[in-house]
Order: structure tokens, then C-alpha cells, then sequence
């Protein structure tokens, strides 16, 4: 197998792996902090929606897609294959969105070496802003459970910005713990 594909499968099934599983210990944990269908005061797979699409690209807005809509058509969404589709496609596309407006826009290089925290916030807010748009668009269009409200927007909003900042803040605490100790 050669490389590109090799790294491409590699890609797509680490973020259909590591979603699915953020998502169902974010249910778990959060299960209290559900605003409605959907809908989540602290969604932690927000934060490594971003970072898959950012590393993996192409790949990991498919696996993303993929993950979702099987969590979708699986789980509390009706049963309707155009309906969890659309979940899945926006959950996988928007932070491919944001990646592609980001890079071109806010000069973040491909390899993220050059990733500081301002940029991180605002790849953070547009992805926020661009996924719970759509996702609410989505919604209010299939008629899903009092959504397309500007409550639901800002919830979904508020929801991917706290997981994604809270995500983010465990992996570098997690990072910085791995590091040796400073000689003294």
C-alpha cells in the first residue's frame, strides 16, 4: 500500500475511532448539561472536531462524517437517512470549513507550527459559529425538536466553544505532564 493511502486510512479511521469514543464519554459525562436534541452546554468532541480536521484534513472531516452519522442514525435522532446524513456531513464538514477559511485567512502553515493561542481561539470561534449555524439550519429544516432557535444556536455556540477550550486544556495539562522534570 503506499503512503498517501496509507496515511489517508490511517486518518479517516483514528477519527472515526477517537469521535465516536469522545462522544459517547462526553454523553456520559455530561449527560446533566443536555439543552435539547443535539444540543450540549459542554461538548467535548467540538475541540477534537477541530484538531482532526486540522491534522488529518480530508481524512478526518470523512471520519468525522462517518462517526456522526452512525451516532445520529444509531441513537436519539429519528431514524431518517437524510436527516443523520446531513448530522453527519456538517458535524465532519464544518471544521473542514473552518480549517479552510483558517488556513487561508489567519496564515496558520499546513504542519500548525505556527499555531499560537490567538489563532487557536479564533479557529475556535469561526468553527463554533460555522457548526452550530449549520447544525441549527439542519435542524430547523428537518423540524427536529424545537430547533433553528437562536437559544438553540446560542447553546450548540457556547456548548463547542467550552468543550473545545476544556479539550484543549486537558491535553496540555496531559503534555505538560508528560514532560521531565526541570534541572533545579
Amino acid at each position: 500500500m503506499n503512503k498517501f493511502l496509507h496515511d489517508w486510512t490511517l486518518g479517516l479511521l483514528i477519527s472515526v475511532l477517537a469521535y465516536a469514543s469522545l462522544f459517547y464519554l462526553n454523553a456520559w459525562l455530561t449527560a446533566n448539561l443536555s439543552y435539547g436534541l443535539g444540543v450540549n452546554w459542554i461538548y467535548l468532541p467540538a475541540g477534537l472536531r477541530l484538531f482532526l480536521t486540522l491534522i488529518f484534513g480530508l481524512p478526518g472531516a470523512l471520519g468525522i462524517a462517518l462517526a456522526s452519522f452512525l451516532i445520529s442514525y444509531l441513537g436519539e435522532f429519528p431514524q431518517e437517512l437524510m436527516t443523520c446524513l446531513g448530522v453527519g456531513l456538517i458535524s465532519g464538514f464544518a471544521p473542514y470549513l473552518a480549517r479552510i477559511f483558517v488556513m487561508s485567512n489567519v496564515n496558520i502553515s499546513s504542519d500548525l507550527s505556527n499555531l499560537s493561542l490567538p489563532k487557536l481561539i479564533i479557529c475556535i470561534l469561526i468553527y463554533s459559529a460555522l457548526s452550530a449555524g449549520l447544525h441549527q439550519w439542519w435542524f430547523a429544516v428537518r423540524g427536529l425538536d424545537d430547533a433553528g432557535s437562536f437559544n438553540h444556536f446560542l447553546v450548540m455556540f457556547i456548548g463547542d466553544v467550552l468543550g473545545a477550550v476544556a479539550l484543549i486544556g486537558l491535553v496540555k495539562y496531559g503534555l505538560d505532564l508528560l514532560k521531565p522534570p526541570k534541572a533545579t
